[in-house]
């Protein structure tokens, strides 16, 4: 009862919240998503993650966070490449000429989007509200650790010299650079300075206010961008992409924790990071590089969705 509770508790606000977003997204002018994603950015996301610092429980494990995040990236990774090997081997084996040619993860800009999506997940926007609802603010260092120093370095770190090694173009810029103009990365750092500040009991609950209400315009974005979501092409290899970012490599990774010395709902919280669908950064990332773009925004569809089919799995497996 009180794991249905839960879920119960978390699909009424994502549902409303996500929902009013893409309701709202499909009249009101582009500019207004815009503004509201800068304003989450630059202040609101860094806002929240100070004030939930301030509550989180951070023991020395918590450092185990980031460990866990990159151990996810990389086996993403390798799955997802040793997918693509195959499908091509196997289209080599049963078929000739210039049929292979036509085999969509023949292709290096899919090939790159295929990867991108098996590794980097949401655990920012999405993320967060989902792990504050299920694992409560005590364990939010965790999330904010496994998204900082993992989610955030892996897009903008190994996903861009990923994305570049795909490219068919030449680029001059480097999106690399953004994880040193992230906010939510300084503000990490900040949060956990003043956690040991007092603060005046008037100032500290609106600071907790602020942040919630700050989670519910996330929500309301993701429901405001999924809203200009025009292509479900690729369907068959988002499947499989978000098969390994969201259902095999948390399945695998989440019963070793345990030997890291994560159990209870630090675990949970962790295996939720893992099974967060693809990030909006790989868009970005996937427009920068000119990457297969369809396959990208059909993931960031399909996982969405995937996302409240398998929650109960998660409780169900790693709820203490």
């Amino acid at each position: 009862m009180n794991e249905a509770t839960s879920l119960l508790r978390l699909y009424v606000p994502l549902i409303i919240w996500i929902g009013s977003g893409w309701v709202l997204g499909r009249w009101l002018p582009n500019s207004i998503p815009l503004k509201l994603g800068k304003f989450l950015f630059w202040v609101g996301v860094p806002l929240s993650i100070v004030a939930f610092l301030r509550q989180a429980n951070l023991s020395a494990a918590v450092w185990l966070a980031p460990f866990t995040a990159w151990a996810a990236l990389l086996l993403g990774a390798l799955l997802a490449w040793g997918w693509i090997q195959g499908q091509i081997y196997l289209a080599r084996f049963f078929t000739s000429g210039d049929r292979l040619l036509d085999h969509p993860l023949q292709h290096r800009p899919t090939q790159g989007s295929f990867l991108l999506a098996a590794m980097v997940g949401n655990t920012g926007y999405l993320g967060y509200p989902v792990s504050l609802a299920l694992v409560g603010t005590e364990h939010f260092g965790w999330a904010v650790f496994y998204d900082t120093m993992g989610s955030t370095l892996g897009a903008y770190g190994l996903g861009v010299m990923l994305a570049a090694h795909f490219s068919e173009s030449q680029h001059s810029g480097q999106l690399w650079q953004s994880i040193l103009k992230n906010p939510a990365f300084w503000s990490f750092w900040l949060g956990l300075g003043l956690r040991s500040v007092p603060l005046p009991g008037v100032v500290e609950l609106g600071l907790k206010n602020c942040a919630w209400v700050i989670i519910a315009l996330s929500l309301l974005l993701l429901g405001m961008r999924l809203s200009q979501l025009s292509s479900w092409h690729s369907v068959q290899p988002a499947a499989i992409s978000l098969g390994i970012k969201m259902l095999i490599v948390p399945l695998l990774l989440g019963f070793e924790l345990p030997r890291l010395g994560i159990t209870g709902l630090p675990q949970l919280s962790i295996v939720l990071q893992m099974a967060m669908p693809p990030a909006f950064a790989t868009l970005v990332i996937a427009e920068a590089y000119d990457l297969d773009r369809d396959l990208t925004v059909t993931t960031l569809a399909l996982g969405s969705i995937g996302l409240l089919v398998l929650l109960p799995l998660w409780i169900w497996l790693f709820a203490p």
